[in-house]
């Protein structure tokens, strides 16, 4: 009886299809100061799912583009799993329940091997550009960042002329002063 039951697990978790995935999980800037609960924490995730972890690291703490549950930094995680195709939802819904990773992002990836995530180092994000308030040097609001183009616009022609096909503009026609006392609805 035993052996049949455990035959029908088998069987059914061999039926089961399992892709592989990378995840990408964003922890507060706390986790950079203890990695090793971060990574239990993922790992949990994965495998409390039945998925089969092939790799796990730290990949990078940054600074983030904007507050994220009042975070102003944050450290990713990198992993590369095998899971069930239905296990992604689930650890999807259990990171947004936690209150330790702030996002995660999982997307399929059977093109990868776990040797590139291993060897995958992050690219230093790009220095900004510093950003003034207004006067000649600086983009914000009403600053005129990008006037000193020196009359980029050639498709205008010239003194705002060159509207294309149009016609020449004709005459102006002068309008008949309006009766004194005489106002919009006045007709006696």
């Amino acid at each position: 009886m035993a052996k049949a039951k455990a035959a029908k697990v088998a069987a059914s978790t061999a039926a089961v299809k399992t892709n592989q995935y990378e995840g990408m999980f964003l922890f507060g800037s706390g986790a950079a100061t203890e990695p090793q609960a971060a990574e239990g924490t993922v790992r949990k995730f994965i495998e409390q799912h039945g998925g089969n972890i092939l790799v796990l690291k730290k990949w990078d703490e940054r600074k983030l583009a904007y507050e994220v549950n009042g975070n102003k930094r944050g450290t990713y995680f990198l992993a590369l799993f095998t899971a069930p195709g239905g296990a992604v939802a689930q650890i999807e819904r259990d990171v947004k329940l936690s209150e330790d990773v702030l996002r995660v992002m999982i997307l399929k990836a059977d093109h990868v091997t776990a040797e590139e995530i291993q060897n995958h180092e992050p690219q230093k994000p790009e220095p900004r550009e510093e950003r003034g308030f207004g006067g000649y040097g600086g983009g914000g609001y009403g600053g005129g960042g990008d006037r000193d183009r020196g009359g980029d616009r050639g498709d205008r022609g010239g003194d705002r002329g060159g509207y294309g096909d149009r016609a020449p503009r004709g005459p102006r026609r002068e309008e008949a002063p309006a009766a004194e006392g005489a106002g919009p609805g006045d007709d006696k």
